[in-house]
């Protein structure tokens, strides 16, 4: 009866063994799980910061992305109206190139055409200076010398060389509304003297000596240089003192040619 009893005690103490063995057992197979569950949690946390922040990161990204692509798509709108702009600039420059084209094709016909025209203007006055008074000789005679020389040049425009030979007949036509004084060797009866030349327009050309002591005048109809009586003598050297701004214009008496009477 005592045998069974211990049996019995022991089989209980070896039970109760068991259960607190499994009880430790159960507790330090939870407290493992809880710290690997921690563990996880952590990690996980630590992963959704970074995702995160990768987020931001990402974010910021397509925001600047989308900044430079509203900017890129103005500036294209932009060039879109410029280069419209442009092209009707382009349009309107090849239709001037096409006109300035045929203008250059009107030019060299009518350059062929202006040259020989000048040409016979040159010799027309030169046929006119010939005929006129003989007055500032040496300055018409190098006027139309320089004219021939530039219509050899090819560095000379025609438009310039249509510009000075009108511009020659400008002077010339001038010399008839001009009053001008001016030193000059003249033939006086198959000598040449040293005069002071007065002419008054294209009405009269007189000369005096530089003492005074012969005045005469330029006769068109015998095409000679003649003396004048002393009567003119005064009103000559007046007149030249006028025209060289010495002496306020006044009244002149000088010799003029008249016209031929007729047949």
């Amino acid at each position: 009866m005592m045998k069974q009893r211990n049996y019995r005690l022991s089989v209980t103490l070896t039970t109760m063994l068991s259960t607190l063995v499994l009880a430790v057992g159960s507790v330090c197979v939870q407290a493992a799980t809880l710290n690997d569950v921690y563990r996880v949690a952590d990690r996980i946390n630590q992963q959704a910061k970074r995702s995160q922040s990768r987020i931001d990161e990402l974010t910021d990204d397509t925001r600047a992305l989308l900044t430079d692509y509203k900017t890129v798509l103005k500036e294209i709108e932009g060039l879109k109206v410029y280069n419209t702009q442009l092209q009707k600039q382009i349009s309107s420059q090849e239709a001037e190139m096409a006109q300035l084209s045929t203008s250059i094709d009107e030019v060299t016909v009518i350059e062929r055409q202006v040259t020989p025209f000048m040409l016979r203007m040159i010799d027309g006055l030169e046929q006119f200076v010939g005929l006129d008074m003989p007055f500032l000789e040496g300055e018409r005679a190098d006027r139309l010398a320089e004219l021939r020389e530039m219509m050899d040049r090819a560095d000379v425009t025609v438009a310039e060389k249509f510009n000075r030979v009108m511009r020659a007949y400008q002077i010339e036509n001038e010399y008839g509304r001009t009053m001008e004084a001016y030193d000059a060797n003249i033939n006086i009866g198959g000598n040449d003297r040293k005069v002071e030349v007065l002419k008054v327009g294209r009405v009269a050309l007189v000369y005096q000596t530089s003492d005074g002591s012969e005045t005469g005048t330029y006769n068109k109809d015998s095409g000679q240089w003649e003396p004048l009586s002393d009567s003119y003598k005064a009103s000559v050297r007046n007149g030249i003192r006028m025209a060289r701004k010495q002496l306020s214009v006044n009244m002149l008496t000088l010799p003029v040619n008249g016209p031929e009477a007729g047949q």
